[in-house]
């Protein structure tokens, strides 16, 4: 998992509520532990017709959305049944944080644990987003904040030992590893 310290980038907007993990990922593409090439099959039942080809309407086949690594998504996005394979699709897509006014909490810890910045925003700053889609942004995980393109912060929480693994780009395991010298010297002690 590389670092997570800053993150720059223009936005793309999915302006719906209540996007559960099998919109996210479809249950069908869960077959897989490879996280690579997963995210071709990001909201696959929206971004593709039964025959394969693109949904020209749908956000990420449209030119705007080539390169973004935020996502503004609508309340309560993540909701339902808990699937890593959610947060690795919209990684291996490009995205490398979400903000909404509401994210699941199953959906946030395992974004976290897969270096991918879930941000919660007020009513207010969440709206203005959804109306002003493409914009750059820059999101600062050292200093919670989200700074907007006329140069406004807006705070976001992020608990410190999730914040410490982002800044540092080790999961829960890799924060273990680091103690690896410590631990054994305690084991030794206690034999």
């Amino acid at each position: 998992m590389d670092p997570v310290n800053k993150i720059t980038s223009r936005t793309v907007v999915l302006p719906l509520d209540d996007v559960d993990t099998d919109q996210i990922i479809p249950a069908r593409f869960l077959r897989t532990t490879v996280r690579e090439g997963i995210g071709e099959n990001l909201f696959a039942d929206w971004r593709y017709q039964k025959d394969g080809s693109q949904r020209v309407d749908f956000i990420l086949n449209q030119p705007s959305a080539q390169g973004a690594e935020i996502l503004v998504a609508g309340r309560n996005f993540g909701c339902g049944s808990s699937r890593e394979h959610a947060p690795w699709a919209l990684l291996d897509q490009g995205f490398r944080a979400v903000i909404s006014t509401e994210i699941a909490d199953i959906f946030s810890n395992n974004s976290l644990k897969n270096g991918l910045l879930p941000v919660i925003v007020d009513s207010k700053t969440h709206q203005w987003l959804l109306d002003n889609p493409n914009i750059e942004l820059t999101l600062d995980v050292e200093n919670k904040q989200l700074t907007l393109p006329d140069g406004k912060t807006v705070s976001f929480p992020i608990e410190n030992f999730s914040r410490y693994c982002l800044l540092n780009g080790v999961d829960q395991l890799g924060f273990l590893m680091e103690f690896t010298e410590v631990i054994s010297e305690f084991e030794a002690q206690t034999r």
